[in-house]
C-alpha cells in the first residue's frame, strides 16, 4: 500500500433527541460527533439529495482536547493539481502548502492523511517528486494516496505507481485496517472513456478483501471519481460501481470518500454515505451550471472559500464517522 512516514447548532436530517434520523443517528449522537472537532458538516435535504455545508471550524486546541482517547482521526486532502498553470489559481503550490499547514495546525496529530487523487496536473516525474516532498512535511504517521486521471496521463499510471504505488496491487489498489475500521483504496481513473471504471480484477479484489469481515465492521472506501451517479454527463460517476456497492450492502456502516469534483457533496443510500471532497487547487462549476467542468475563475478573495481539507473521526462502537470540512479561508 502507499504509506510512508514523515520526518520531521448542527442541523441533523430528521430525528429527535433519541429517535434516529435517516442517517441512523440520534440528535444527541450527532451533537456528540460534532464535539470531536468543534463543529460538523451541516446536512440539509434539497431535491431529495443530502447536501453538506461547511460549519465553522472553531478552536483547534479545544477540538484536540475533545477527541476521545483511542479515537481514529484522519484527514482527506484532494486534487492538488501540482503543475497546473492558469487564471483559476496562479499558485497551486502555495495553496497546497497552506492546506498542509492547516493539517499541521489542527492541534492534534492525525493517524494518517489520504490524498484522494489528482496529486499532479500532468503526471510528470518532476511533479510527482514535488508532491512527495510536500506530503513529507505533513505531521502524521502515514500518508496514503489514490490516483486521479491527471496522475495517469499518457502512461496508464506507471509514473504514479513508481512514485506512490509501493505495496499496492494491480493498478494501485489496496486495503488496510486501523482502529477497528477497514479501509479500501480503489483506482477508477484508468480505462476511461467517459465514466470512471474499476474493472473485473479490482472488483474481484474487493470481493475477496471483504469476504472475511464481520458485517458490523465499519468500512471506508476511497476513490478519486465518485462511486455514485453524481453527474454522469460530466463523467462524475463510475460505470461498474454497483458491483462494488452490492458487496458493501451487508455492512452496517459504509462511508465512501472521493475527490475529482472539486466541491462538497453528500448523498446517502441506505447504509452507504458518499462524500465528495473539495480541492486545494481551483473550483469547478456545480453540475449543469456550465457547458463542461472546466477550472472556474472566481475573485481572488473568494478562492480560499472554495478550497479546503476534510477531517474525519471515528470512535469504536459508534455507527458512523464524524466528518468536518474546513475552508482554507
Amino acid at each position: 500500500m502507499t504509506a510512508y512516514d514523515d520526518q520531521p447548532s448542527a442541523a441533523p436530517v430528521g430525528g429527535t433527541e433519541e429517535t434516529p434520523s435517516e442517517h441512523g443517528m440520534t440528535r444527541r449522537q450527532l451533537m456528540r460527533h460534532a464535539g470531536w472537532f468543534g463543529g460538523a458538516v451541516v446536512l440539509t435535504v434539497a431535491g431529495g439529495e443530502v447536501i453538506s455545508h461547511v460549519a465553522d471550524s472553531g478552536d483547534t486546541t479545544a477540538r484536540a482536547a475533545a477527541a476521545p482517547t483511542g479515537a481514529l482521526r484522519f484527514v482527506q486532502v484532494s486534487d492538488s493539481h501540482i503543475g497546473f498553470q492558469g487564471p483559476a489559481n496562479t499558485d497551486v503550490v502555495g495553496s497546497f502548502t497552506e492546506a498542509i499547514h492547516r493539517v499541521n495546525g489542527l492541534g492534534y496529530r492525525p493517524d494518517f492523511v489520504m490524498h484522494s487523487g489528482d496529486l499532479t496536473h500532468l503526471s510528470t516525474a518532476g511533479q510527482f517528486d514535488q508532491v512527495r516532498q510536500m506530503l513529507a512535511g505533513l505531521r502524521t504517521d502515514r500518508v496514503f494516496t489514490v490516483p486521479g486521471e491527471h496522475d495517469s496521463i499518457g502512461d496508464a499510471g506507471r509514473a504514479y505507481r513508481q512514485a506512490f504505488g509501493k505495496g499496492t496491487l494491480g493498478d494501485g489498489w489496496y486495503s488496510f485496517d486501523t482502529h477497528g475500521v477497514h479501509f479500501v483504496a480503489l483506482v477508477n481513473t484508468l480505462s476511461l472513456e467517459k465514466l470512471g471504471h474499476l474493472g473485473t480484477e479490482q472488483i474481484d479484489f474487493v470481493r475477496k478483501d471483504l469476504a472475511g469481515l464481520p458485517s458490523d465492521t465499519p468500512v471506508v472506501v476511497f476513490s478519486h471519481i465518485p462511486l455514485f451517479a453524481m453527474y454522469p454527463r460530466w463523467g462524475w460517476s463510475t460505470d461498474d460501481a454497483l458491483k462494488v456497492i452490492s458487496l458493501l450492502r451487508r455492512f452496517s456502516s459504509v462511508t465512501c470518500l472521493n475527490g475529482h469534483v472539486h466541491q462538497l457533496f453528500t448523498k446517502t443510500e441506505g447504509n452507504i454515505t458518499f462524500h465528495s471532497a473539495t480541492t486545494t487547487a481551483y473550483p469547478l462549476p456545480k453540475p449543469g451550471q456550465a457547458p463542461a467542468p472546466a477550472p472556474e475563475v472566481v475573485p481572488a478573495r473568494q478562492l480560499k472559500d472554495a478550497l479546503g481539507i476534510r477531517t474525519v473521526g471515528y470512535r469504536r462502537g459508534d455507527r458512523q464517522l464524524a466528518i468536518k470540512d474546513e475552508r482554507l479561508a
